[in-house]
């Protein structure tokens, strides 16, 4: 089997139809059926007010459920933990008015025929000293260790565990009472849970430190706590990745049986799905394998997993893209061959549906000469 290392051309009129076919598909997670493959991956965009998201965020997801995205994970909101963010514009998940609001974006997208779960965030270490919603909560993280491994903040007590874990658990609830159709925890790319999974991050001596097994301690019991919060047949994803913010070659693990010891104990705990966070989906993760990330989740838990990573586009990174960067429109044919292979279930639009509201309409119906190339000077008027 050979390796592919570009999405390639635009697609043409074959492809096309195979795309709508392949990807027109319904998937079951847990008590959720989406009509179809296509997520809308999260994507901050600091457009929410006091962490309130207005009529502006709720026509911004509703355009895109009324042109076909299957599911729309949100862009990270803050759980209710003084430390959870850095900014007064990034929606929270918590408060009176942050939650109504919230509400109104879930009936706008099942106004439209969508499904919709909010992702559910802690920035941990990432924080800066002083910076809002909550100026004098302290950076937090396993160890007191930022990413890229100065020190900062302080090294959390049994106590901010219990508070974190708890601050989860009641945004999940709250999800489903606002009639949200499942949640997303997010464990990827640097941020709290990931601090907990990377050894470059953990340096604790406890239980939450140590071999991978206890590094996924912390974030086994986050996802327990919103298990036990939800009914059981809520929906549970969990977003994960090896690379983080500046950090592209850094690892959670460096083979599948390191994985697997990850990500048994969260599939344990009740993950319904995982969601495989890559820059570049068609690359592979281990040597002497084609399998990417969400492949090998795949085959190690069993699960549902969602692949993400340029696609749909040429080049380039979603991160990348925020600084200026463009990229061209790229064919999806790798993709659909790994689909059919069933090496993963789902496919998270990023940067290509943000451009183009109508990208998964297109592809459902065949008119993918219609897509847009991503413009990254474009993004401050997109809607």
């Amino acid at each position: 089997m050979t390796v592919t290392t570009t999405p390639g051309p635009v697609p043409g009129p074959e492809s096309a139809s195979r795309a709508a076919r392949v990807l027109s598909r319904p998937v079951t997670l847990n008590g959720l059926t989406v009509p179809n493959r296509i997520v809308m991956a999260p994507m901050t965009r600091r457009f929410s007010p006091g962490g309130v998201p207005g009529e502006d965020v709720r026509s911004y997801y509703a355009r895109r459920a009324a042109a076909g995205v299957g599911l729309i994970v949100t862009e990270g909101t803050y759980v209710g933990h003084p430390s959870a963010g850095e900014s007064s514009r990034v929606p929270r998940f918590h408060g009176e008015e942050q939650l109504a609001a919230w509400e109104k974006v879930a009936g706008a997208v099942h106004a439209e025929g969508g499904a919709i779960v909010p992702q559910l965030w802690h920035i941990g270490m990432v924080r800066r000293e002083g910076r809002p919603p909550f100026p004098d909560a302290p950076p937090v993280g396993p160890s007191g260790l930022r990413p890229d491994g100065t020190e900062g903040g302080r090294a959390m007590t049994r106590t901010d565990l219990d508070d974190v874990i708890g601050a989860f658990a009641e945004a999940a609830g709250a999800a489903q009472r606002l009639g949200f159709d499942g949640v997303e925890i997010h464990g990827a790319h640097g941020y709290l849970l990931d601090q907990f999974l990377w050894a470059g991050t953990n340096r604790r001596t406890d239980a939450y430190g140590g071999d991978p097994v206890a590094r996924t301690k912390f974030a086994a019991e986050v996802v327990e706590a919103v298990r036990a919060a939800v009914s059981p047949s809520f929906p549970v994803l969990f977003r994960y990745s090896q690379w983080k913010q500046d950090a592209y070659d850094a690892r959670l693990a460096g083979t599948p049986q390191e994985l697997e010891a990850i990500l048994a104990p969260l599939a344990a705990a009740g993950v319904d799905a995982f969601h495989a966070s890559t820059r570049r989906y068609w690359l592979p993760e281990f040597e002497g394998s084609d399998l990417n990330l969400a492949g090998w989740t795949k085959k190690l838990t069993g699960r549902p997993v969602v692949t993400v990573g340029s696609v749909g586009l040429q080049g380039g990174d979603f991160l990348r893209g925020l600084r200026g960067e463009g990229a061209a429109v790229g064919g999806i044919d790798n993709l659909l061959d790994r689909m059919e292979r069933e090496e993963f279930d789902m496919v998270a639009v990023g940067r290509a549906l943000l451009q183009d509201p109508e990208w998964a309409a297109k592809v459902l119906t065949g008119r993918t000469a219609d897509l847009k190339p991503f413009d990254a000077a474009a993004l401050t008027t997109l809607s």
